[in-house]
Parts: structure tokens; sequence; C-alpha cells
């Protein structure tokens, strides 16, 4: 990110230094990946405190920006913080124990979270570039798996085909736990991956995405596994859920709520008498995070903008029977939904 907009962060929290652990935050302000270490930030200067498992990485990756690498750990981070009065942590990713160890060493805390949040709803040219690399290697990665699928092979096998995939394009690793459900399994709109096996006929459910550089892409497709002649009402409520995917795509702008935006999908649904089925929010915020701001719920009251990435996600669900989601990655530019996803085809697919 840039100084400035750090600068932002650090006097909208209304502390004199932040100090920040967590993992995806410090990936934030420096562009840098570790699993362990320390940013703290003052209006002077911004610190990167690596131990040597990253320390030699770090100063060459950050030589040249406005964040030093220097080496250490939690103590040389408090020195450097020591100046400060007041310090922003985020309180959502900051146990208790390290609550109390910054507040034993004289600090008031305070949460820089909102702050953060307010930042990084909107997304710079570089993590849009970030975010649409990774959609397109997960597009890539399940039109790859699509011909290997056979019959009697496990979800987790399934999972595994998809996952080697968008390794070998350039994917850094999953966003999450890749989700593939097989027959009735689909009904349970976020189902544990296991054993069930591939068998003809069967609905497939697939919720997968990986990540470049940190950034998320997140895709679901369902599809038919050879058509039965089975299912009728299955196809019906799919064209239901394509109509709602596309409406949202169609009518959602800047200027719009999250709640206003949900409701898109939700009175198609009510109107046709599938309400109930459509069980979880249409969409959330994707970026270093797979859930991020901004929600796009029944109760979000926040304002969508320019720069925003999010899901555009409807789902119905029959328990015991099947469930179908599409999801793409979108997000909006001249106050209008544009999506990531440009490769996979969303009317119904039967392989």
């Amino acid at each position: 990110m840039e100084e400035e907009a750090l600068q932002g962060i650090l006097r909208e929290s209304g502390a004199d230094a932040l100090f920040l652990e967590c993992d995806f935050l410090r990936r934030y302000v420096t562009g840098f990946y570790a699993s362990d270490g320390y940013v703290v930030c003052t209006k002077d200067a911004c610190t990167f405190l690596a131990d040597l498992r990253y320390f030699e990485a770090a100063r060459a990756r950050l030589a040249g920006s406005f964040v030093r690498a220097e080496e250490g750990g939690f103590r040389q981070a408090v020195a450097l913080a020591k100046g400060a009065k007041t310090l922003g942590v985020p309180y959502p990713f900051l146990s208790l124990a390290d609550s109390a160890k910054l507040e034993a060493e004289g600090f008031a805390l305070t949460d820089c979270m909102p702050a953060f949040r307010k930042a990084m709803k909107v997304k710079s040219p570089s993590e849009m570039q970030k975010i649409a690399r990774a959609c397109d290697i997960a597009e890539e990665g399940l039109l790859a798996t699509f011909p290997r699928l056979k019959e009697g092979m496990t979800e987790r096998e399934a999972a595994a085909v998809l996952e080697y995939e968008m390794r070998m394009r350039g994917a850094d690793g999953t966003s999450f736990e890749t989700i593939v459900a097989f027959g009735a399994g689909s009904s349970v709109p976020h189902h544990e991956t296991g054993d069930t096996r591939l068998a003809f006929g069967d609905v497939v459910l697939i919720d997968f995405g990986c990540k470049v550089e940190g950034y998320c892409s997140d895709c679901t497709r369902t599809f038919l596994f050879g058509d039965d002649g089975a299912h009728e009402a299955f196809k019906e409520h799919y064209r239901l859920v394509l109509r709602a995917h596309e409406q949202v795509k169609e009518r959602v702008h800047a200027g719009m709520t999250g709640k206003e935006a949900d409701e898109i999908a939700r009175s198609l649904f009510r109107e046709a008498g599938a309400e109930k089925l459509f069980t979880h929010s249409l969409g959330h915020g994707i970026g270093l995070q797979i859930h991020e701001y901004p929600v796009l719920s029944p109760r979000s009251e926040e304002v969508l903008a320019d720069g925003m990435v999010f899901s555009d996600e409807p789902g119905l669900y029959v328990e015991g029977s099947y469930g179908i989601r599409i999801e793409d990655s979108v997000f909006i530019q001249g106050g209008k939904v544009h999506s990531f996803m440009k490769k996979l085809p969303r009317e119904l697919i039967i392989l």
C-alpha cells in the first residue's frame, strides 16, 4: 500500500502508533508474507520486524519501499512503539493474552480495524490485478478438471485434481478449503468434502478459489454429471438461480446498500415461492481474506462504491436432495458491476 494511505489509517484510528501482528494486515501494509513478525507504524516510520527465518527475504523484498526491515520480535517491536501512549491494534484479531502483554507495557489500546476495513473495502489497481489473475487461474483450473472427473472418484479426489490444476497454473494456494459436493451433499451450502463417490446423474456443486500474492478468488459452479432424465425440478431451480445471478449484475450499482443488492435476488426467489430455499446472504467482500467487506445481506447498510470486490452467489437448497449455487467474483467500476469470470459458462453444464 501507499505510505499516505497507511498514515491515513493511523490518523483515523486515533492512535499514536499501529502495532500489527496478524498476517493479512502485515501483508496488506508491506506486500510481504511471513507467518510471523510485527509491523510498527508511527507518523515518522513504518518497520517490519522479522526473525532470521524471514529477515533476509524481507530486507530484499522491502528495499526501496517506505517500509524498513529489521531483525527482531516482540521486545524490539515494543521498543519501536515506546514513544506512543495509544496503540492501534486490530481487536477482532488480537487475543486476550496479547492484549494483556501490551497493556502491561504501559500502552492504552484502541481498535484500528474499522480504519483498515474502510481502506481495504476499496481495492487499488494493483490489488484488482492480483484478484483478476486469481480468478483466471481458478476458471482455467476447473475447465481442466472437467474432463478428469470420472464415475466412482471421491469428492476428495476431485478436490485434489482441481487444486493441482490451479497450482500448476500459478496459484499460491487455495482461498479456502475446496468444497466438492456430489448428489444430495450439494444441499448443504458449506458441505464438508468427503468420500462420497461420483455417480452418473449426480448434481455436482464445486465452490473453490485460489490465491495470487495473497489475494483470493471465489467461484462456484453447479452442474450435472450426465443427465438421467430425473432432474426437471433441479433444472427449473437452476434457471431461477441463474436469473437471480444475472439480475444482480445488471441492477446492482454504486450508491446501493448491501441490503438492497441482496434484495434483488431475494425478491425474485420470493416471487417464485422459493425464498425459504435461499439460506444465506447474496455475497461478501473478497481480498486478502476470503470474507471481507462489504457484506451483501438482508441487514447490511454498507454503501457499495467503485473499487469494491465481492461475490455474487445466490443459491437454492432442497434439503436431502440437491443444492444450486452460481458464484462469480465481481467488482464495481464506473458505477456498475463487472465480473472477473470470463471463461466458465454459467448456463447449466452437463458433462
